[in-house]
């Protein structure tokens, strides 16, 4: 009777981790790739935005920049006659501005003219000679995508680790990138074993067996982000398999072995590995069902893994222990594709007539899924890219109601909900602090929803988010943010984030001697304003409220004689845009901006950016991660480095009310 060795002897899944991980040490190999062909690579580095996209004011369609106060009264039965001026096709830097009456001719993707601040569609007017007809109004901001509105300069868009499909590649290509830093893919030999397997294609015998392992794990490697190399099967002879198993560790970083791994006569794989080298076989049998002779060993720092021969079985095993492994080693995360049930989180109206794949956030509360419309628009690259996947509306649908199911299918298979949502008002430092929690915890995923202060307060109060950023002015009593959320404490605990400088961004050198807010006054200075309800905004006002008291005048006769008040943009890049552009000689922003665009700044006040955290999310471990990033010395240490204007306080991280 043949004698044989019983190897099998299970351990559990954890223990089996343990020891492969004690022995297998993970290392990466980095190289160049051109943005040509990156598709599937996993970046190496963060992509930080050296541009703001678009970097100028463009027009979103082909019609007129006006003014948009000087279309107020128009309709079809009152129209308003306005002058043209000049005509701007796209590429060209205009040298006019536009004032009250005039307007140019503008295409899309064209910069906005000084002065203009809105773009009625030509659809909507009638020219005659060098004058147009407005049939209906619009309003500031109208058919305008402002510079910085898709990417901000100074921004990461794209994060170490990230797989790149053809969306992160437009995101690349529209910020100039030719070239990224990417994880080499690792190399993974694939062998089939066994004196039943015929390859598919050839004719099969009797008593044999096509082949299924091989194509379907070659494909499953790739989807990992590595590199497959399918050797071919080989026979139930220890000689061959020691043979081809000695090529395979020459040119790979991995070996993946199928059948051949369990008690019987034929299962020869323990057998042979353990002459390759040490410390060899690890791991022989897991207590899992189906999976269970699952073999892995390590030879010289390369990985022999063994998968049982049963197809649906070798699957079971490589979706749940070898594929996180590969992906790790790739240095991209989960890759399985997932339809998910959600609820939106607020109504959506839809046009009829019109079949539609509506981009979404996707954020987990407890048990649930909650859709957040993506509402960049489709001019923005970052539509797609900052978005998790879509809702398909049909045709007949009028809207997606507030808190309705929806089915919400993934762009890709890497994305998953993340273990920390924030929602609120943006700021680069916490560009900052997430980079500082994936250095002390590399799997942890950050969900960053930018939808302003107020919308942020909103989201906790919805329990949508974990944590929300604000920065809003109370003019009231002179104070940040706690005014704000009276009806929320006790469900929220509010903590000290940073300080951030806000002042007016004026041309390099200071021109025109620019001194305050008050200089708006003067005939000869221009304006650059931000939208309302933006903490910039009111804090803009509060000063020039100020000022209107100082001079004895309404509010509304004081932003009247300011020349560009009405000129509202979306971000504090596109404030500092305007100004280098020299569409205006005056804005409000944060001075990292105009340190990034070598803008002279002149201080207004110092406000504070502060994190409201629901009570019921702090045991999460995200969410504890983030506070003890946020009081580390190292954050503190880096964040006026990183952005010039913002520093900590001495109640950075600390909690402020309760």
């Amino acid at each position: 009777m043949l004698k044989r060795k019983v190897y099998l002897d299970l351990v559990s899944i954890e223990e089996a981790k343990r020891r492969f991980y004690e022995h297998f040490k993970i290392t990466y190999h980095l190289t160049n790739s051109s943005i040509w062909d990156a598709g599937g690579k996993v970046l190496a580095e963060d992509i930080v935005a050296g541009y703001d996209v678009p970097p100028f004011d463009r027009a979103r369609m082909d019609g007129y920049a006006l003014i948009a106060r000087d279309s107020f009264e128009a309709d079809e039965d009152n129209p308003i006659t306005l002058k043209i001026v000049d005509e701007i096709p796209a590429g060209v830097i205009p040298d006019v501005e536009v004032n009250s009456g005039e307007c140019t001719v503008i295409s899309t993707g064209a910069v906005i003219p000084k002065g203009a601040n809105s773009v009625i569609m030509v659809e909507y007017t009638e020219q005659e000679e060098k004058q147009v007809r407005l049939f209906r109004s619009v309003v500031p901001g109208e058919n305008i995508m402002f510079a910085g509105s898709d990417i901000k300069i100074g921004e990461i868009v794209l994060r170490k680790g990230e797989r790149l499909s053809p969306r992160e590649i437009g995101v690349l290509a529209a910020l100039g990138v030719s070239e990224i830093p990417v994880y080499q893919q690792p190399n993974v030999a694939i062998i089939s074993t066994g004196d039943e397997i015929t390859s598919p294609g050839e004719l099969l015998e009797p008593g044999k067996i096509f082949d299924i392992n091989g194509a379907t794990l070659t494909n499953a490697v790739r989807e990992c982000g590595c590199k497959p190399n399918f050797l071919g099967i080989i026979k139930d002879s220890p000689e061959m398999l020691k043979e081809q198993l000695k090529k395979a560790l020459s040119k790979a970083d991995v070996v993946l072995i199928s059948g051949g791994t369990s008690k019987g006569v034929g299962d020869l794989s323990y057998k042979v590995i353990n002459e390759l080298g040490t410390p060899g076989i690890l791991v022989h049998g897991v207590a899992i069902k189906p999976g269970k002779p699952l073999l892995l060993a390590v030879v010289d720092n390369k990985a022999i893994i063994g998968l049982p021969g049963y197809p649906t079985s070798a699957l079971t095993v490589f979706e749940r222990l070898v594929a996180p492994f590969l992906r790790s080693l790739a240095g991209i995360n989960s890759l399985e594709k997932k339809v998910l049930e959600a609820y939106m989180v607020t109504r959506v109206d839809h046009a009829l007539g019109r079949h539609e794949f509506l981009p979404v956030h996707i954020i987990r509360k407890d048990s649930k899924y909650f859709a957040y419309p993506v509402l960049t628009g489709s001019g923005a690259i970052t539509t797609l890219s900052f978005s998790d996947g879509f809702v398909e509306i049909p045709s007949n649908q009028l809207f997606i109601d507030e808190n309705e199911r929806v089915t919400v299918e993934l762009f890709s298979n890497t994305i998953e909900p993340a273990d920390l949502v924030f929602i609120g008002s943006h700021c680069l430092g916490l560009d900052l602090i997430y980079n500082l929690m994936q250095k002390h915890d590399p799997s942890v995923s950050f969900k960053l929803i930018n939808v302003g202060s107020m919308s942020g307060i909103k989201a906790i109060r919805r329990g949508e988010a974990d944590i929300a950023g604000i920065h809003l002015f109370d003019a009231k009593s002179n104070e940040y943010n706690l005014p704000f959320l009276q009806d929320i404490i006790g469900q929220v605990i509010v903590i000290r984030g940073y300080k951030r400088e806000q002042g007016l961004i004026v041309e390099k050198g200071n021109p025109k001697n620019i001194t305050g807010l008050r200089d708006l006054l003067r005939d000869d200075v221009s304006f650059i304003n931000r939208q309302k309800g933006s903490g910039t905004r009111i804090l803009t006002d509060f000063e020039l409220e100020k000022i209107a008291q100082q001079e004895n005048m309404k509010f509304s006769e004081l932003i009247w004689a300011i020349k560009g008040y009405e000129v509202e943009v979306k971000t504090h890049s596109a404030i500092a845009s305007s100004i280098a552009y020299k569409k205006a000689d005056i804005g409000v922003a944060i001075y990292s901006v105009a340190a990034k665009y070598d803008l002279d700044f002149i201080p207004i006040r110092e406000e504070l950016y502060d994190f409201i955290i629901l009570k019921d999310r702090l045991d999460k471990e995200s969410v504890k991660l983030f506070i003890k990033t946020l009081r580390s010395k190292k954050f503190k240490e880096k964040l006026s480095l990183v952005y010039p204007g913002m520093q900590p306080t001495e109640k950075t991280g600390s909690i402020i009310s309760e």
